[in-house]
């Protein structure tokens, strides 16, 4: 593997989520993921006890717990160490939910004379890129099931490495679709300064 090459891409991919930042159409798609995606890790981070509870105790008692697992994305009254990678898989989640939005919006316009193309392009970007935090979050409660009591310290192990497994999948996700993210705008904006010199020079010259 040439690592310079490697490493060369996750550069571009940074340039490429800096840009993307400057659109609204990522934020669109990042604010909405980032919150569901934290929201819902942190309801599940002690396995389907949180959502039993907010059975028995129904409504409103129940929207206090949904409130607290709310918070729990910004860290309050949560331990730094529980907080932190649950924080970071919905960051990293939300930029490729971003991601994903903003290349589906610019893919439809780039190839508007075929937007059936465009959509299936953007599909396979979608399976390709993965749902890093859909795993986690499916695995923890079942991970808690599986365990008794007294295998507590296994279970928290096994959570534990399918959480950073989850955050390393979606930066590698994340460093592709950055990739292609840069590639897009550049070509986007190489387009429009091309279209805009052509209006000049043919104004000129009918001028």
């Amino acid at each position: 593997m040439n690592w310079r090459k490697w490493l060369d891409g996750f550069v571009l991919a940074g340039k490429g989520i800096l840009l993307a930042t400057k659109e609204k159409r990522f934020w669109y798609g990042f604010i909405p993921s980032f919150l569901f995606f934290g929201l819902l890790m942190n309801l599940l981070s002690g396995g389907l006890s949180k959502f039993e509870l907010i059975r028995i105790q129904g409504f409103p008692n129940g929207l206090r717990i949904i409130g607290e697992s709310f918070l729990n994305i910004f860290g309050v009254n949560k331990a730094f160490l529980d907080w932190l990678p649950i924080f970071f898989i919905a960051i990293l989640q939300g930029i490729l939910i971003g991601l994903i939005v903003l290349l589906w919006k610019k893919k439809k316009e780039q190839n508007s004379a075929n937007l059936e193309k465009a959509g299936i392009v953007t599909g396979l970007i979608t399976l390709g890129a993965g749902c890093p935090t859909c795993g986690t979050t499916l695995i923890t409660p079942l991970i808690g099931a599986i365990f008794s009591t007294g295998s507590l310290s296994i279970a928290g192990t096994i959570s534990t490495i399918v959480t950073w497994l989850a955050i390393i999948i979606a930066i590698l996700s994340i460093k592709r679709l950055g990739e292609e993210t840069y590639v897009t705008i550049i070509n986007e904006q190489y387009l429009a300064k091309h279209a805009k010199k052509e209006k000049k020079e043919l104004h000129e010259k009918s001028s």
